[in-house]
């Protein structure tokens, strides 16, 4: 419990009272106190939260960084943040200086609040159980030097960053060394980079968001132990854009995700032991790039739909494992009825292959010449990895 909470008090500050400002308000708060603020336009500079309060608007609360300070900056335990317009923090290319700054601390919560222009938007420092929940974050970046990220982790425990929409950043969510956090129903979309980046973040979760048009969509880099869950990855375009960007990471789950409309939709680099289940792949690029120094993944249940190519590789030799997904490019058959194709099916054409090593090979795309090589490869494969292939592909679209 809260030093304090069962006499706390209620302060009051605006123009209609007699606190004016916000930082005289808390300076005579105590522990357990809540301090509402009354509608209108604030520009005290960086508001410094050191005391165990709730600091709430009533109404249209303006808080006006100027382009010079630190909005506000959490340095107590037990704090909530509620309601507020957080708008023109500084810019720094030293210091992190965001719309609000959890430093060093614990049990903060940042609810309902719309964060606009900053620097860096929500930003936990050294911090653990933390809870983002609500926050309408949006900035109007140019370049990724220029620019922040939207909600930032950094060497943080057990965060919960939950229902947000986070637009314009560097990107959307970005965690390092951020452990045990949940990133639940957010939408990340018309971010610079990433829509959500891990950097050596392990045993979290990312669970229904929607991850759209951003620069390259989400990366998960020198990590495990990561459930990636019920995500929607769309519209992620451009000459180095994945949906899902994976590199150095092991151990983890990618279940019942949509990826529809990117570049390529999974690129796999130094990726061992993932279980990818039940996804859709639709209308991508590439539906997996996949290559030669992944080890041990499987790839079970899923829908291959619409895709320019369905899996691309590098390497000759495979040690990964398809089964039992569904293929549109499938021109098998079911002689005994069990809804399993009686052939495998390899779905790295020669083509995919020529276009991994001579990428301007795209130009001869859906020529009748490109037709010819991949149809004689299935007939006497030789340049395409024997072992990549699924061996019981379905005749019927999984229901994911």
């Amino acid at each position: 419990m809260v030093a304090g909470m069962s006499h706390a008090a209620t302060i009051h500050v605006g123009n209609a009272s007699a606190i004016k400002e916000i930082k005289k308000g808390i300076s005579v708060a105590k522990n357990g106190d809540t301090v509402i603020v009354q509608a209108g336009l604030y520009k005290e500079g960086n508001i410094i939260v050191d005391k165990q309060i709730t600091l709430m608007a009533s109404g249209q609360v303006i808080l006006d960084g100027e382009k010079k300070f630190e909005p506000i900056s959490v340095k107590s335990p037990f704090v909530t943040i509620k309601g507020f317009t957080i708008r023109g923090s500084g810019h720094s290319s030293m210091n992190d200086i965001a719309g609000v700054k959890i430093y060093n601390t614990k049990h903060v919560k940042i609810i309902d609040n719309i964060l606009e222009d900053n620097f860096f938007g929500i930003y936990s420092q050294n911090s653990k159980h933390v809870e983002i929940y609500g926050n309408k974050i949006q900035a109007y970046g140019k370049a990724e030097q220029l620019i922040g990220n939207g909600i930032h982790g950094w060497k943080s425990d057990s965060l919960h960053i939950e229902n947000n929409t986070i637009v314009g950043h560097r990107d959307g969510i970005y965690l390092e060394f951020v452990t045990h956090t949940k990133v639940l129903q957010n939408l990340s979309e018309r971010n610079l980079r990433y829509g959500l980046h891990f950097m050596f973040s392990h045993d979290n979760s990312y669970i229904a968001n929607t991850f759209r048009a951003n620069g390259a969509g989400v990366a998960v880099m020198y990590t495990k132990h990561v459930h990636m869950e019920g995500n929607i990855f769309e519209e992620n375009w451009g000459d180095a854009a994945y949906g899902l960007l994976l590199k150095d990471i092991s151990d983890s789950q990618i279940i019942n995700n949509q990826f529809d409309r990117n570049t390529a939709a999974i690129f796999m680099e130094g990726t061992n032991r993932v279980n990818i289940e039940n996804n859709l792949f639709k209308g991508n690029g590439w539906g997996v790039k996949i290559q030669a120094s992944c080890m041990d993944n499987t790839f079970n249940n899923n829908n291959f739909l619409q895709n320019t190519f369905d899996v691309a590789t590098n390497g000759t030799m495979t040690l990964n494992y398809f089964a039992n997904n569904y293929w549109d490019k499938y021109e098998g058959y079911d002689l005994n009825k069990d809804g399993v194709g009686d052939i495998p099916f390899r779905p790295v054409s020669l083509f995919s292959m020529m276009v991994e090593r001579y990428p301007s090979a795209m130009l001869l795309f859906r020529s009748f010449m490109v037709t010819l090589f991949d149809r004689t490869e299935k007939l006497l494969p030789s340049l395409t990895p024997e072992g990549l292939k699924d061996d019981s592909p379905r005749m019927k679209s999984v229901k994911v």
